[in-house]
């Protein structure tokens, strides 16, 4: 299978010549699920610019215990920290296997001083995606307070079915409770009744969309607020 940097929309923002300067540091790698590319504060080397590998950023709690608190794409980039002058603050792993494209700081310095017009073009987009997942993580935070276990499953499987697949999904049900920080019991309890309902279709580590209306009446708000902001990101990012 052949990939393309700009698969990933914050490359694709980036004008020929900008690109150019990029692309020679450029390299691809295959990240595995469950592949832990940072740890709670730790130094970067590497920033990643997703295509078809999907990150999940993790807040940890002293009783060992995480929650997700946010989900990046090929709308985005894993490392985004090295923009805006700190360290992570979250765990990243891999959710779904798939390419990324990354490139070293070390090759990124350079270029920055290379180019000044690269790097404020690049900071600006950055900026720019660090408010819509600044958006998504106080989305999450409110979601986790103030809905019930159906509604934020239901967000869930909605958000990652637009990002994965429009009606395949692949994850196991323990998987997802730890990523939503609740007991595998809740989710299996909810995914029989959406089962029941027609809704979705499950087997093992297999989801299966049937009804993405009935799915989305289920859902909380956070669905919906967290998609209009990705898709004003993309529209943005096309735009610039």
């Amino acid at each position: 299978m052949i990939f393309n940097p700009r698969e990933n929309h914050i490359l694709r923002a980036l004008s020929q010549s900008e690109f150019e300067l990029l692309a020679p540091h450029l390299e691809l790698i295959k990240l595995p699920r469950a592949e832990v590319l940072f740890d709670v504060c730790e130094k970067l080397n590497y920033i990643y610019f997703p295509i078809t590998s999907i990150a999940s950023l993790l807040c940890y709690l002293e009783d060992g215990t995480s929650v997700e608190v946010g989900t990046i794409g090929n709308e985005g980039c894993i490392g985004i920290s090295v923009f805006t002058g700190g360290r992570t603050l979250t765990q990243t792993v891999i959710k779904v296997e798939g390419h990324s494209y990354r490139i070293s700081l070390k090759s990124l310095q350079s270029i920055f001083e290379e180019s000044e017009g690269c790097t404020r073009i690049l900071k600006k987009l950055m900026l720019r995606y660090v408010g819509t997942l600044f958006i998504q993580m106080s989305q999450a935070t409110a979601c986790n307070r103030r809905h019930n276990i159906e509604q934020q499953l239901c967000s869930w499987l909605l958000l990652n079915f637009d990002r994965i697949h429009p009606s395949s999904l692949t994850i196991t049900q323990e998987s997802i409770a730890h990523l939503l920080g609740v007991r595998r019991e809740s989710v299996s309890d909810v995914a029989k009744k959406l089962r029941q309902a027609g809704i979705i279709d499950y087997r093992r580590s297999y989801f299966e969309l049937k009804n993405k209306e009935e799915l989305e009446a289920k859902a909380c708000e956070c669905y919906s607020v967290i998609k209009r902001e990705s898709e004003r990101l993309i529209a943005d990012l096309q735009a610039a």
